[in-house]
């Protein structure tokens, strides 16, 4: 267990949602609610005031909903990953919210052990991608299963692209290839320059939709 505990800012209009996450997550011994908002606006003023290492984003908000938040969390560089927390499964939520920045998307019924199995997964680098999730984001894609971009990578960076896909983080890529960090850092920034990717979650789901890595 790690000596300093996962900083989480919960974000959702609703109090009892957010006062029943907070219940939960604070008898957790390696998490910390720091901070509440109640819309999106107020959640991107309190990621900036108090920089959490996780955001659990609730799509659905009044003005500044969850989507929003997540193009201006990415535009200020904040480094905090976020979770989308949400009751909403259509593909018209799911896709725009992965398509901004969200490292994950998991739905309100979720089982509260697998929520905080769920924060420790993102805040390790991981994507996490349920399967009917990633299979949203994909249908909308119209491209060929081939594309000229996969042609630019090498080897290597093919190898580290597939260990994206599979949700690793880059200590674990570096401990499966027998790299440095450094490197397995280098690799990530070609990959995403090379394919016109901004994060891990698109290069996961970029990798699937041609062929480099299993759904």
């Amino acid at each position: 267990m790690a000596d300093t505990p996962i900083r989480v800012l919960l974000v959702d209009d609703h109090q009892v949602v957010r006062r029943g996450l907070r219940t939960f997550l604070e008898v957790q011994e390696d998490i910390e609610v720091v901070g509440e908002a109640a819309d999106g606006e107020e959640g991107i003023a309190r990621a900036e005031e108090l920089r959490p290492d996780v955001i659990l984003m609730d799509v659905k908000m009044p003005g500044t909903d969850g989507i929003e938040a997540l193009r201006r969390l990415r535009d200020l560089a904040n480094p905090a990953r976020v979770l989308v927390v949400t009751s909403f499964t259509e593909q018209r939520t799911v896709v725009p919210a992965l398509r901004a920045g969200a490292a994950g998307y998991v739905y309100k019924d979720i089982d509260p052990d697998a929520l905080a199995g769920a924060i420790r997964s993102v805040h390790a680098g991981h994507v996490l991608l349920q399967p009917e999730v990633a299979e949203a984001l994909l249908a909308q894609e119209d491209q060929p299963s081939s594309s000229p971009r996969a042609g630019a990578l090498t080897d290597r960076e093919r190898e580290v692209l597939c260990l994206i896909a599979d949700g690793r983080a880059n200590r674990e890529i570096a401990r499966a290839l027998v790299l440095s960090e450094k490197t397995v850092k280098t690799h990530v920034s070609n990959i995403l320059m090379k394919l016109d990717l901004s994060d891990r979650t698109q290069a996961a789901l970029w990798a699937v939709r041609h062929g480099i890595a299993d759904a």
